[in-house]
């Protein structure tokens, strides 16, 4: 015990002799001189993994924590990776949010590319997701990083690694730079320049800006009254600055989360998704009776959309607003293309159906959906949405906003609503009613427990429907590479359907549930949700009972 002290004692030593940030070496020295052997052994009992979402963690000393030391050794593996492929002098374009230690790790990122002999641009200041994954190929880049945690709590940062393409990075790319992080031994080895790169300016935004004409029809209604929330983020500017171009009413601004915090002071977790997140948007809605409200979530790449309901305000789901989307871009005429991840609902499936159109699912993420061939639009449950793939190959929730305030002003001169077309979906193909059971932990073992258990003892019903196939997707399919994920398929006429998997960015297990309610007129459509959700309600009670939860 006492010699796996001292070794742990050295290798934090070690690890506060090559620190650079002052802040991060002041917190390890105090926990060394504290002897506070419990903490220093959580911090130093392994390194944050390198994968397909780049970096993710809580700010803080030490390999396992987000900070300088950290990100420089994974922009140092990062740029050895790109010259291995051949890039040596290639372009990396460098993007950061408004959170803690963004510019700092958006800075030494630079200072590490231009040390290793590419060149480094850095965005001119915090601007959201969107910008940085547009202007890699507007600017010719091998690579480009955006510094982010996106929706996280506010002590979590990270990094995103897109290549040349535009698109995140997957596999094999992220278990060779992962490789190429791994075999840095010490900070020392790594040149830092102390200037040397570019420091862009707002061409770039401006460039962006001009392609998101490519969203919208000219001429197309513009009138459309909107509350908009940019929660705490990086948002607002460009929101405000699109609007203003294309002639939509300027939106009304939730004051108190329209400049960027990165303590997010009114929201306990920033992710318009989040209980209690949208509540000042529903209070300015309250207030100025706008025809929609939309949010996006701290770093711009998701849009929430929200709309009136019973005197109140409801925020639809991300599938609701795929399904909108997806409908409004078949009316435009839209060819190519449509895909969404295995968690989203089939509607989007249906939709292309109708009009002859591709159509494909893709594991969760937008580094996969983005790669599809031909694709024209792509979204996924959790609020993503990519209208634009020519412009942006990520989810975009700058142009969505756009999108979604076109659609909502064409139904508004039709005396109209998202809702009516929500309504005319259900008819059409059925309502496709979608719900999560959704949980948060502090102990990742919980996870890992459930997953197994499932994989055990598989359930063989939920909510008194047989499963007729359970499918374990870390075998892959016939479609599909592998991933940690089991999905279900429950008999009858309602095609229920189940899909478990950890998240990929934060501490959660998520499970995402479907049926398909079939709708002969109007009048069947509040029926038909109220018997959806009932199964659903059950569903979720039964399968809970069967991870142990």
């Amino acid at each position: 015990m006492e010699q796996a002290q001292d070794d742990l004692l050295t290798r934090a030593r070690a690890w506060l002799a090559e620190d650079p940030d002052e802040e991060t070496a002041a917190e390890l020295r105090g926990l060394i001189e504290a002897g506070d052997t419990a903490e220093l052994a959580d911090r130093f009992s392994g390194t944050l993994q390198f994968g397909t979402a780049g970096l993710r963690g809580e700010i803080g000393a030490g390999p396992m924590r987000m900070n300088r030391s950290v990100v420089i050794r994974a922009a140092a593996g990062l740029a050895a990776y790109l010259k291995a492929q051949g890039h040596e002098g290639g372009l990396v374009v460098v993007g950061y949010d408004a959170r803690y230690k963004s510019a700092d790790f958006a800075r030494d990122t630079a200072a590490v590319m231009t040390g290793a002999g590419l060149r480094a641009a850095v965005l001119p200041r915090p601007l959201p997701t969107p910008v940085l994954a547009y202007a890699i190929r507007h600017l010719g880049a091998v690579a480009g990083v955006e510094v982010t945690a996106s929706h996280n709590p506010p002590r979590d940062n990270g990094y995103k690694v897109y290549l040349g393409d535009g698109s995140q990075i997957v596999s094999p790319a992220d278990a060779q730079i992962a490789a190429e992080i791994d075999a840095i031994t010490t900070l020392a080895s790594v040149p830092r320049p102390s200037d040397g790169w570019l420091q862009l300016d707002e061409e770039v935004l401006e460039a962006y800006l001009a392609r998101t004409d490519a969203v919208l029809t000219p001429g197309s209604p513009r009138g459309v009254r909107t509350v908009y929330t940019a929660m705490h983020g990086v948002g607002k500017d460009v929101v405000m600055a699109a609007f203003a171009r294309h002639g939509f009413p300027t939106p009304v601004l939730v004051a108190e989360q329209a400049e960027p915090d990165p303590a997010f002071p009114t929201v306990a977790f920033p992710n318009p998704e989040e209980p209690g997140a949208m509540d000042l948007a529903f209070a300015k809605a309250a207030e100025v009776h706008p025809d929609i409200v939309i949010a996006n979530d701290p770093d711009a790449d998701r849009c929430a959309v929200a709309v009136p309901d019973d005197g109140g305000w409801r925020m639809l789901r991300g599938d609701e607003v795929g399904a909108l989307l997806a409908a409004h871009l078949v009316h435009k005429g839209a060819q190519g293309v449509f895909a969404e991840s295995i968690v989203s609902s089939s509607l989007l499936g249906r939709i292309a159906e109708a009009v002859n159109l591709g159509y494909e699912e893709t594991l969760t993420g937008f580094k996969w959906i983005s790669r599809v061939e031909g694709l024209r639009y792509g979204y996924e449950e959790a609020l993503g949405y990519c209208v634009d793939p020519e412009g942006v190959r990520d989810k975009d929730g700058i142009t969505a906003a756009l999108l979604v305030a076109e659609l909502a002003s064409v139904l508004k001169e039709q005396g109209r609503t998202l809702t009516d077309l929500l309504d005319d979906l259900a008819m059409a193909h059925g309502l496709h009613h979608t719900d999560q059971l959704s949980v948060r932990v502090e102990d990742l073992s919980i996870i890992a427990n459930a997953m197994a258990r499932l994989r055990a003892e598989p359930p063989t019903a939920l909510a008194g429907l047989r499963v007729v196939s359970a499918e374990d997707l870390s075998r892959g399919t016939a479609t599909l590479p592998p991933t940690d994920g089991l999905r279900y398929y429950l008999e009858g006429d309602y095609k229920a359907r189940v899909i478990c998997r950890p998240s990929g960015t934060e501490p959660k297990l998520k499970c995402y549930l479907e049926v398909v309610v079939p709708v002969a007129e109007a009048s069947d459509l509040t029926s038909a949700r109220v018997r959806g959700q009932e199964i659903l309600d059950t569903v979720k009670k039964d399968l809970a009972a069967a991870m142990g939860l």
